[in-house]
């Protein structure tokens, strides 16, 4: 018998580990997969990148879309994490994205079906798994992910093709043209996916759900009101951990750059557990040991580039480069190669941009982060974010097509980019109303962070 089997339009998995799931809620299973966009996408100066991956999160009971991540990364435990990160929490969009309609789902999976990938086998899943309660099952066969795979199917005949740089999939039958007319950036392709997602592939019938789209029935399928997990202590969870000698003067160094923190001075000469996110480096999440948890102490910032956004990849090849030019790293060498980097990155994609069109239609070269997630369950006026409002929603019978899709981004992004600062500094720096931005937390709460043996061993519950 395989793994899957369907009574009507009910769902039964059966999976790697004899594990036997009757699907009958939203939530209850989600399946994660990955695979290689059919598009090449270009950086900040016009040069091409290559196809990036994208990673989708599909609800099993609804078909829908729950989460996703696109990056150049190849799969790896960090990018399921982030793409889990993403379903998980709740989604607010900017006006840049130009969405019809908001993407309402979010909540924390009982288990997650996926193939037999290293990836998604790997202890850095299962340790975020444990500490979020899902249990982690594996397909019986390659062949019965087709729950998961469908929507690659579709944003590939449906949006992707219809895409400049668009490489339909194979080296031989690669379009010549591709190169040459591969213009979109990750961030433009990011936004274009996440509005065929959300006004589109959400909004569509799915041939098993009778007269339902696929966010009613998800909607239909949520048992009461859904908790919300806390930003910061997912955060927590999906960071990287490493361990660093406070100094005297109540600083630290890391990847090359020194690091300060109110309440660190206390510390001198103690070890500390430090946490951070690989793609940004510039502020760490400091931690004592106390009894087998971390207990938090302060934020650290790395001085002089507070205001900058550094990842671990990049601070390592600038401080390479930086000794190979016989030069003493330091954070103001690290700050003047970040500097002079992007000014040139904004040149020459300026050039680019005024060949090919007129200046007050320039988009701004900055790839802004996407999405505006909210750092706790009310605002600062009380109120409830968006995905906690009522779950029911009209559907709405107009579903964009990808031409539809490109036509509105054609002109939204003509529209918005004639505000572009035209000094390249201000635009490095500049946060505009397209840019995704994280709402910031007064403060860190002391989250216990236990160790995994007793995690698995059942000693200890869920946050």
């Amino acid at each position: 018998m395989g793994s899957i089997g369907w009574r009507g339009n009910r769902l039964k998995i059966r999976t790697k580990g004899g594990i036997e799931i009757d699907v009958d809620h939203s939530n209850q299973v989600w399946q994660a997969d990955h695979t290689q966009v059919d598009v090449l996408v270009v950086d900040q100066s016009g040069e091409v990148l290559g196809r990036p991956w994208l990673t989708l999160l599909v609800d099993s009971y609804s078909r829908c879309v729950m989460g996703i991540h696109l990056g150049m990364e190849v799969p790896s435990a960090s990018v399921v994490c982030l793409g889990l990160r993403h379903g998980i929490l709740p989604k607010r969009y900017s006006g840049a994205y130009g969405l019809v309609h908001r993407w309402g789902t979010y909540g924390v999976p009982s288990y997650m079906y996926t193939d037999n990938g290293k990836d998604f086998g790997s202890s850095h899943v299962e340790q975020v798994a444990n500490e979020l309660g899902i249990v982690l099952c594996h397909r019986r066969y390659p062949s019965e992910g087709g729950i998961v795979e469908r929507p690659f199917g579709s944003l590939n005949s449906e949006l992707f093709s219809s895409l400049p740089g668009y490489t339909s999939g194979s080296v031989e039958k690669r379009p010549k043209e591709a190169e040459s007319e591969a213009c979109l950036s990750l961030w433009q392709l990011e936004r274009l996916v996440v509005r065929y997602i959300v006004d589109s592939y959400n909004r569509k019938v799915d041939a098993r759900m009778g007269d339902q789209s696929r966010i009613v029935r998800w909607e239909g399928g949520c048992s009461g009101a859904l908790a919300v997990l806390g930003e910061r202590e997912l955060d927590i969870c999906l960071m990287r951990r490493e361990s660093r000698t406070v100094y005297r003067r109540g600083y630290l160094q890391f990847a090359n750059l020194v690091y300060r923190g109110d309440c660190l001075g206390g510390y001198g000469g103690e070890k500390v557990v430090i946490r951070y996110n690989p793609r940004d480096i510039t502020t760490l999440l400091v931690y004592v040991e106390e009894d087998g948890k971390d207990v938090f102490v302060a934020r650290a910032h790395a001085q002089d580039l507070e205001t900058e956004q550094l990842s671990l990849a990049e601070a390592k090849a600038m401080s390479r480069r930086i000794r190979k030019q016989g030069r003493l790293v330091s954070n103001q060498s690290i700050l003047s190669e970040v500097l002079s980097r992007d000014r040139e990155v904004s040149r020459i994609h300026q050039e680019k941009q005024q060949g090919s069109k007129p200046a007050n239609e320039q988009e701004s070269p900055s790839i802004a982060k996407s999405i505006v997630e909210p750092g706790s369950n009310k605002d600062k006026e009380g109120r409830l974010p968006q995905a906690m409002q009522s779950q029911t929603q009209e559907q709405d019978s107009s579903e964009l097509t990808a031409e539809q899709l490109l036509l509105e981004y054609a002109s939204s992004s003509s529209s918005s980019s004639s505000s572009s600062p035209s000094s390249s500094e201000s635009s490095l720096k500049e946060t505009n109303d397209d840019d995704e931005g994280v709402i910031p937390y007064d403060q860190i709460p002391d989250v216990e962070v236990y160790p995994i043996d007793e995690l698995r061993g059942g000693r200890i519950g869920r946050w």
